[in-house]
């Protein structure tokens, strides 16, 4: 399902991965992880003037056509005011400005919202969340935002179109294929209908990816709580690994559409914010479109598992 080619130099062993579906490529360079460039979590404390601060996220923010926002439990869904998709709304998941953990019952009801204002868009879903302002986060207040196009973003692109491939010329499903194929793997770490485990070609650091046993988002709310246990599971994961900053990224193909593709959820830890602004992506992310990863994943699953017993 990969390639790995390792480099051994004077200063330490460099990886060089390939995913073959695909074809995208990773550099993992464990000795970076020396550098220490996280630091301990700071979060500013001001809320003032917070759009999505309870007193002001029922008025300041815009709503649907019909006048209404979808509100479930603490979480309340609205158009994105500055949309950069086709469509592209937005969940504020709960009441408090600073929030290091969450509960089940906060992740249910912002899925099932972001769900509810994805499913009359006629196009790609997708369900995203940066956490805190080093994982892009405009705003601390927490927040989730789905992205409905008529054409697939560029990642989901290549997974559909190499999916159908791999089933029409192989005659079997990849995403079964990598299911049966990890679990055996240092990497896997738990799950039987959502399979979990860490990314053998990350696109970012401690890459966790999720694979679920269907395609579009018609059929995920049969599946929404058992999203959210596991995506803590994740979040607690990363917590022991002394970093809150986090992208997730859960993908869908078009409803009605079969690709042999498998919806599929990615999380990549980020570093904390700090005053100094230090940031985990550079050239090679950006420009280059090659991540350059610290922790291997093999020690990823050990690390996992080890915590677990």
């Amino acid at each position: 399902m990969f390639s790995v080619r390792e480099v051994v130099t004077s200063r330490g062993t460099l990886q060089y991965r390939e995913e073959h579906l695909t074809g995208l490529r990773c550099r993992i360079s464990p000795d970076r992880l020396k550098r220490q460039i996280d630091q301990s979590l700071y979060l500013p404390s001001n809320a003032d003037g917070c759009p999505f601060c309870h007193d002001a996220v029922l008025t300041v923010t815009p709503t649907f056509p019909d006048g209404n926002q979808i509100i479930r439990g603490e979480s309340v869904t609205f158009p994105n005011l500055f949309p950069f998709g086709e469509g592209h709304v937005v969940t504020v998941m709960t009441h408090e400005h600073n929030v290091t953990t969450f509960s089940r019952q906060q992740i249910v009801d912002a899925l099932l919202s972001q769900i509810e204002a994805l499913l009359p868009v006629d196009g790609y879903p997708s369900i995203n969340w940066n956490f805190l302002p080093s994982a892009g986060a405009s705003l601390v207040h927490p927040h989730l935002q789905g992205l409905s196009d008529t054409c697939p973003s560029h990642r989901v692109d290549l997974y559909l179109s190499a999916s159908e491939k791999y089933r029409k010329t192989k005659g079997r499903n990849y995403w079964e294929e990598v299911k049966d194929q990890e679990r055996s793997s240092n990497r896997y770490l738990f799950g039987e209908e959502i399979h979990w485990s860490a990314h053998a070609v990350p696109v970012g650091e401690r890459e966790v990816r999720g694979i679920l046993p269907i395609s579009t988002l018609e059929d995920m709310e049969n599946y929404v709580d058992l999203m959210a246990r596991d995506i803590l599971e994740i979040l607690a994961l990363y917590r022991e690994l002394g970093t809150y900053a986090f992208n997730m990224s859960l993908f869908f193909d078009k409803c009605g559409n079969d690709h042999g593709f498998r919806a599929f959820c990615s999380m990549i830890s980020r570093i904390n914010p700090n005053p100094s602004s230090t940031s985990d992506s550079a050239f090679m992310e950006r420009l280059h479109l090659e991540p350059v990863i610290m922790t291997l994943p093999e020690d990823l699953g050990k690390f996992y598992r080890k915590e677990k017993k």
